[in-house]
């Protein structure tokens, strides 16, 4: 299935930026409600399947996954004994796309995901241009030496310096070192409940 781009009304309609994008940001300032005709009046009030439904939506938008690749990772952390919804969260925010993104090396995620497939980094030396390939703590990833001289990484490091670095990675220069897990604090504050699409899947 072909992935839909996100753009700033899909922000809108969920009632969060889904990504750094000024553009997202500034929508959501200028018109903090969804998109349409009624999207400033009172809709109609979502059942619990309504609700369960429009977050799986805004997740699976927001880290730019098709809709096999986010039931697959249900089905995945479904299997493994524990917290399923704080499993899920872990698994999408060890996504490599995600981690290239968090580190401060792309202002959005769909501009890491394009970074991974252009294979620009080394993970623990060796060239990883899979967006879903899953990191682990020690991992060390690396931008490609004949990769820093390209204008998408000029003044990067500056750009990191802004970024609130979550505290499973480390980033050091053009280096990044995975040194953990998030944690709970980390999942509780995403701006999206798990829970919520742990019940749409388990109906």
């Amino acid at each position: 299935m072909k992935k839909t781009q996100l753009k700033a009304k899909h922000s809108r309609r969920e009632g969060v930026a889904l990504s750094d994008a000024a553009s997202h940001i500034k929508a959501m300032e200028r018109r903090p409600f969804p998109p349409g005709q009624h999207g400033n009046g009172f809709g109609k009030r979502l059942t619990d399947y309504g609700k369960q439904l429009r977050e799986k939506q805004k997740v699976k938008r927001m880290y730019g996954l098709t809709e096999k690749q986010f039931s697959n990772l249900f089905i995945e952390v479904s299997k493994k004994t524990g917290n399923t919804a704080n499993m899920f969260v872990e698994a999408l925010e060890s996504r490599f796309d995600n981690t290239i993104y968090r580190s401060g090396f792309a202002k959005t995620r769909a501009m890491a995901r394009q970074a991974v497939t252009h294979s620009h980094f080394l993970v623990n030396g060796k060239k990883m241009n899979i967006p879903s390939y899953r990191v682990r703590i020690g991992d060390e990833i690396t931008l490609r030496e004949n990769k820093k001289s390209k204008g998408l990484w000029k003044n990067i490091e500056e750009t990191i310096a802004k970024k609130e670095i979550p505290s499973w990675l480390s980033v050091k220069g053009l280096d990044i070192k995975v040194t953990g897990r998030p944690t709970e604090e980390e999942i509780k504050t995403q701006p999206f409940d798990a829970k919520i699409i742990i019940e749409f899947y388990s109906r």
